[in-house]
């Protein structure tokens, strides 16, 4: 970056994953922060989303997590200790599971639950996974499958099955292990992960940044099996369409494609999955990295081309 701080090599002047700082010649650290309310009912479930959620912007920049805060704002009075305990215990188990101490934090008095973490990692700075590294010619391979705000969305109003509930606690607590091998691969040019903006907006900040252009065969694409049905019962949530109206002007859709593929790829995700802008002759061993780290959903969805910063969608009913 140059500047007054010669040793920040990501900030905020571009919308990245987390924050990256060099310490020598071969470490640098990540830095990143993320917390929310309550998605769940069940508060160890709560704490294991808001933890694997925060930590899964280490992965995304390429990096190795080696250590976590928590943030915690809780109703005193309102909240039994056992219920924050149990989110703590759920924070706990996410960071054991990524192999790093949950070292300390900061909480507070607040008007309803808030969770999250600090997240810091370590990177070798000429392996740092930047979103704005994308080149024609790379294809785009999506890690999770879509639909956990569609299924989160059905769960406020008490209409999401328990096996349903399993599939989306599944995919949101998925530590996104695979970012850490993908960081030491040449080929994989762009890496970011799928969350609040949907897959589009997050490839929209890919395209912007690169300066290069998306297309994506909606076929091709993951989605988690509960989410097209609840779709299509008229479940999807509020953010889906402000995504929508933030970039959908740079999206292009076949008029013919049905809405609820415009509300599954605009789909606010929690602790979403990781997308991948890479060589296409890595494409191959980024999928085998995906299924050897538990990733079933993992695909390959689509391809970057030269041009102005937009996506095309080719429907499903078009393949």
């Amino acid at each position: 970056m140059g500047g007054l701080f010669p040793s920040l090599l990501v900030g905020n002047e571009s919308a990245d994953d987390a924050a990256v700082y060099q310490l020598n010649e071969t470490q640098a650290l990540i830095a990143t922060t993320d917390f929310f309310t309550p998605i769940v009912d069940d508060p160890f479930d709560f704490g294991r989303i808001a933890a694997t959620n925060a930590i899964s912007d280490i992965y995304a920049m390429g990096g190795q997590p080696i250590m976590a805060l928590a943030l915690l704002g809780m109703p005193v009075g309102k909240l039994s200790t056992d219920v924050i305990g149990r989110i703590c215990a759920g924070g706990q188990s996410v960071c054991q599971a990524a192999g790093i101490p949950l070292a300390g934090g900061h909480s507070i008095d607040a008007a309803e639950p808030i969770y999250g973490l600090v997240a810091l990692g370590l990177v070798h700075p000429q392996k740092i996974k930047r979103n704005n590294q994308a080149k024609p010619g790379d294809v785009l391979i999506l890690g999770k499958g879509l639909g956990v705000g569609i299924l989160s969305a059905a769960l406020k109003k008490g209409e999401l099955k328990e096996k349903s509930y399993e599939q989306m606690v599944a995919a949101a607590t998925q530590l996104n292990t695979p970012g850490l091998a993908l960081g030491a691969m040449p080929g994989v040019h762009a890496l970011t992960d799928v969350t609040g903006f949907g897959l589009l907006g997050h490839l929209m900040e890919i395209c912007k940044g690169s300066g290069v252009a998306a297309r994506i065969d909606f076929a091709k694409v993951p989605i988690l099996s509960s989410a097209k049905h609840l779709l299509l019962q008229g479940f999807a949530t509020g953010a889906s369409e402000r995504n929508w109206q933030s970039y959908g002007s740079a999206v292009t859709m076949s008029q013919s494609a049905p809405l609820w593929q415009r509300k599954i790829l605009t789909d606010p995700q929690t602790s979403g999955g990781l997308l991948v802008s890479c060589h296409a002759d890595d494409a191959t061993e980024v999928l085998d990295i995906f299924a050897r780290e538990g990733f079933k959903h993992a695909s390959l969805i689509g391809v970057i081309e030269a041009g102005a910063p937009q996506i095309t969608v080719q429907s499903s009913q078009e393949s």
